[in-house]
């Protein structure tokens, strides 16, 4: 009696879920005999059937939510480091602001004794060209001595400031060795140009690269000062220029350079080198060089 009564109550139920769920026939079937009493609500014609589903929390969620609703502030050790690396910054950017006033006068300096050098080319006596430049040595000496004593306060960091004032050093030697060479027609040793710039200290001396970069330009000057000396009627100039550049360049020959910046440089040396060649080759053939017996004494035949 009481299985007939769960039947009849099963079957009464099956036209509801039927309409409120068009792909009833899709469900797996079931035995009508296995289905227990529904509820009230299901039974009422009334009240459709609605399935209303509850998301459940991640527990990834809850454990991150635990862990980071606690501790918000950074760990004192670490806001003291980078305080301290905070005040090193700062002591760095002082110091370098400190270095570059000065290298701005130095390269102001620089300016004008080129300006002055360049008067060479137009066959200008060679007192009256290198008057100006010469009186700027001592300038740049008393620069250089400022930047040594900026550089004392940080003992043991000479190349962590180095490419500050690098390339204006590497003009200044060129410069110095240019005045050098018309003066004497002989190159400017690297021990006489730390002494002219006042750099021969032990924790403030003058970088071998940047003396051999300086010399570098100073051969980039040499076929046009070639050019203009030969039009001038100074027909022993390309001789004298030749026997320099190629004793120089047989002296970097003995260097065993990498592929860097002094490595490219070099190759322009040899570049100059080769052009001199030619305009000497021009005056042989023409039978305007003098020969090779003649006294070599400089730019002493400029007019």
């Amino acid at each position: 009696m009481k299985s007939a009564f769960r039947n009849a109550v099963a079957l009464r139920t099956l036209p509801h879920y039927h309409f409120i769920n068009p792909h009833f026939h899709s469900l797996p079937r079931f035995s009508v005999a296995a289905v227990s009493s529904p509820p009230s609500s299901l039974v009422s014609p009334s009240k459709p059937e609605t399935f209303r589903f509850r998301r459940r929390s991640s527990p990834l969620r809850v454990r991150y939510s635990s862990m980071t609703g606690g501790e918000t502030d950074a760990p004192a050790s670490m806001e003291k480091q980078f305080e301290d690396f905070r005040v090193k910054l700062d002591e760095a950017g002082s110091l370098r602001e400190r270095i570059r006033a000065v290298v701005n006068e130095i390269e102001s300096i620089t300016r004008l004794m080129h300006a002055s050098l360049l008067h060479v080319h137009q066959s200008r006596p060679l007192s009256e060209v290198l008057e100006k430049p010469k009186a700027q040595v001592d300038g740049l000496k008393e620069l250089y001595g400022r930047l040594a004593e900026v550089l004392c306060e940080c003992p043991g960091e000479y190349y962590r400031f180095h490419n500050d004032w690098r390339s204006e050093t590497q003009t200044v030697v060129s410069l110095l060795a240019f005045m050098h060479w018309l003066e004497t027609g002989k190159l400017l040793m690297h021990t006489e140009a730390e002494e002219k710039l006042g750099m021969n200290q032990a924790e403030f001396a003058l970088d071998i690269e940047d003396y051999l970069i300086g010399l570098c330009f100073l051969s980039n000057e040499m076929p046009r000062y070639v050019v203009n000396q030969v039009l001038a009627g100074n027909y022993d100039c390309p001789r004298k220029v030749l026997r320099f550049l190629t004793d120089l360049h047989a002296a970097f020959r003995m260097l065993n350079l990498r592929n860097d910046f002094l490595r490219k440089k070099f190759d322009s040396l040899k570049y100059d080198l080769k052009r001199v060649e030619e305009v000497y080759y021009d005056m042989k053939i023409r039978h305007l060089a003098n020969g090779d017996s003649a006294e070599d004494n400089g730019t002493q035949g400029q007019s």
